[in-house]
């Protein structure tokens, strides 16, 4: 099954295709909108700062594809900062508009903890979902990160993480999926969570 792993110029590119292949998907790393068209199933992985990202997403006309695709159907997995672009807006460095595909806000992590907040951290697991099949309830994960997303609905969150906050570290609104962590470089239950997404797309 062919999977886009979306390249605006920020993220772990190769390391995301790695935990794609490893989880038996096909990937390709890409800017063409074509290639999002044509494929299964989409990534949109991220590390860096929010403006930034959408700015260039909007230059290389990425954004209006990735929602078009979304709303018609296709799966999509959203990792660290790719979480963070599906929602309204983000506080990060002034306000800046997102894709707009789940409802709420990006908000930094509190002051009463060091940021970024990096290393292995747990999940909470708040209901069952098929994305998180295989993965218990504590298991770690690794997280690089400084902001947040708080859902205007609740109902979206999967698992939560406490650092300073709990915040929601795994999203399903079908056909979305997001994490806050990079399961790419969280080891075997990581890869198991991409390999449940590549899963959910097959369907």
């Amino acid at each position: 099954m062919k999977v886009a792993i979306v390249d605006y110029g920020a993220g772990n590119l190769r390391g995301v295709k790695l935990g794609v292949e490893r989880a038996g998907g096909l990937a390709t790393i890409t800017s063409d909108p074509r290639e999002l068209r044509d494929a299964s199933a989409i990534v949109l992985p991220g590390v860096g700062a929010f403006g930034d990202a959408m700015s260039t997403l909007r230059s290389l006309r990425l954004d209006e594809v990735i929602v078009e695709e979304v709303e018609a159907g296709k799966p999509l997995l959203g990792i660290c900062l790719g979480l963070q672009l599906l929602f309204d807006e983000s506080t990060e460095g002034g306000l800046h508009r997102g894709l707009g595909l789940l409802r709420g806000r990006v908000t930094r992590l509190p002051s009463s903890v060091k940021v970024p907040h990096m290393g292995w951290n747990t999940l909470r697991l708040r209901r069952r979902s098929a994305i998180v099949e295989g993965v218990p309830d504590g298991a770690y994960m690794y997280f690089v990160h400084s902001y947040y997303a708080s859902p205007a609905d609740e109902g979206v969150v999967v698992a939560t993480t406490e650092y300073g906050v709990e915040f929601p570290s795994v999203i399903e609104r079908p056909p979305i999926y997001a994490t806050q962590f990079h399961p790419e470089k969280s080891g075997r239950l990581g890869v198991r969570l991409i390999a449940n997404f590549i899963e959910l797309a097959r369907r």
